[in-house]
């Protein structure tokens, strides 16, 4: 669909006012479908970025401020999406050994099967409503990065 369509209007100050509002929507159109996918194993998008960074780490145990300093949206709240990990046995919280104020989260076995069933679900969703070929994709990631790293916004 294309964006005049979607958000019912065709007037922009610029191409550029185009492709920022553009990029928001589609943006939001890819979350709306993580999430959908995502309530089928009652995880949140949020909580799956969390897993998905325990994983990476796995079997290794990580600190509270590593785990937020490599979310994707830097203003989740990662102690209260830990605190709904553990309740649902996916994750575990262990003191630190050589710092007690701090504590560290590792993946449980339900946690890491969990996990391996929501990336077939998000993997859905890719395949599914990403029509670009690998070069498309290709190009679009490159145009993307070039955007943040030539555009002085102010990150969160």
């Amino acid at each position: 669909m294309k964006l005049e369509e979607a958000i019912q209007s065709s007037k922009f100050v610029s191409e550029k006012q185009k492709a920022a509002i553009n990029v928001l929507y589609t943006g939001y159109w890819l979350r709306s479908g993580y999430s959908t996918n995502l309530k089928k194993e009652d995880l949140t998008l949020e909580q799956y970025n969390v897993l998905r960074i325990l994983k990476g780490k796995h079997p290794d145990q990580m600190c509270v401020k590593d785990i937020a300093g490599r979310t994707i949206e830097k203003s989740s709240n990662v102690p209260r999406i830990l605190d709904r990990l553990v309740t649902k046995k996916l994750a575990k919280r262990t003191p630190s050994k050589e710092d007690k104020r701090e504590t560290l989260v590792s993946l449980t076995e339900r946690g890491l099967t969990i996990l391996e069933r929501a990336n077939e679900l998000t993997w859905e969703v890719t395949n599914g409503i990403t029509a670009l070929t690998e070069e498309e994709s290709k190009q679009l990631n490159e145009l993307l990065e070039k955007m943040r790293m030539e555009t002085q916004v102010t990150n969160p």
